[in-house]
């Protein structure tokens, strides 16, 4: 009786470090696939950026140890399908050799996208790209009471949709108008989408709560008229799975980049103290108070 009451506990024990071992794997970007010891391995792609040969380390690896293909993820992810439970570790190693990180799953900071920004794309106000590196480099992996999403995108058009992200960045621009360089040709107030910006005969008037600091007006006067300062606007709580929901803008925009970080650190700070585990940062938002995020917010990053 007491042999098999002990071999009923090691059988147990064995299920359990078998469950443990999955959680693990999936906290390191393998995930089960329905297939049995398949899984598919999430790589960190950071802002959306691969380099050529890491690009080419991971067509290897799909072909050597997937069935040949990969998945791009809605969040400018790489999966690999299709890797076997005993070829774990060779395939981590040799993605490495080219430069490949593994992701993260589970209840911990994501990878962090965003789309091309002013280094690239004539709309764009900030450096995303160095922006999403940085951010990576300071959060990603981090744990947390529910996964956290970063997401940062160049200027209003907004193409990465910051509001969908637990912390959205947007770039937008702080301006200013030199009336000697001004012509009163007209030029920015017809590409301002907001009609914030009234051009009379001797003199431009701009109505403050209607500009949202896209920046048009800057990009757009063949003068120089008008100056731009780069900065950050902010959204918060932001979730787009099974609850649906839109960040908000709860501090003006932020112009120094060690403000947008003090920011990002009293959310997570704010996350890690209020929510309870296995609740969204939205959730946690809504439950203690927006005020209080506010007011934790001013606290860390005084405008």
């Amino acid at each position: 009786m007491q042999d098999r009451l002990s071999g009923a506990d090691s059988e147990g024990e064995n299920f359990r470090m078998a469950e443990l071992d999955y959680r693990a794997l999936k906290d390191g970007g393998f995930m089960r696939q329905k297939q049995k010891n398949n899984f598919s391995l999430r790589l960190k792609v950071v802002g959306g950026n691969l380099t050529a040969e890491q690009i080419v380390a991971i067509a290897g690896a799909s072909k050597k140890y997937g069935d040949g293909h990969v998945h791009l993820t809605s969040r400018q992810g790489v999966e690999i399908p299709f890797i076997k439970l005993e070829d774990i570790d060779a395939v981590k190693a040799e993605l490495l050799e080219g430069g490949v990180h593994t992701g993260v799953c589970g209840p911990r900071v994501r990878t962090v996208t965003a789309c091309q920004g002013s280094a690239i794309c004539p709309g764009g106000c900030i450096d995303t790209s160095g922006l999403a590196a940085e951010i990576s480099e300071r959060y990603f992996g981090r744990t947390l009471p529910h996964k956290f999403k970063f997401g940062v995108t160049g200027c209003r058009n907004n193409c990465l949709k910051a509001e969908e992200n637990d912390l959205g960045v947007k770039g937008g621009y702080l301006i200013q108008w030199d009336r000697e360089s001004c012509t009163f040709c007209n030029v920015c107030a017809g590409a301002c989408r907001t009609h914030a910006i009234t051009v009379l005969e001797d003199r431009l008037e701009l109505d403050g709560p209607k500009c949202n600091n896209c920046g048009r007006c800057v990009k757009s006067c063949p003068f120089g008229a008008w100056k731009g300062q780069p900065g950050y606007i902010l959204s918060f709580g932001g979730t787009f799975g099974n609850r649906i929901a839109q960040g908000k803008e709860l501090l003006p925009i932020v112009t120094d980049r060690e403000a947008l970080f003090l920011a990002a650190d009293a959310a997570l700070d704010f996350f890690e103290r209020y929510a309870k585990p296995g609740e969204r940062f939205r959730t946690a938002i809504d439950r203690t108070g927006w005020d209080v995020l506010q007011k934790a917010l001013e606290a860390a990053s005084p405008l």
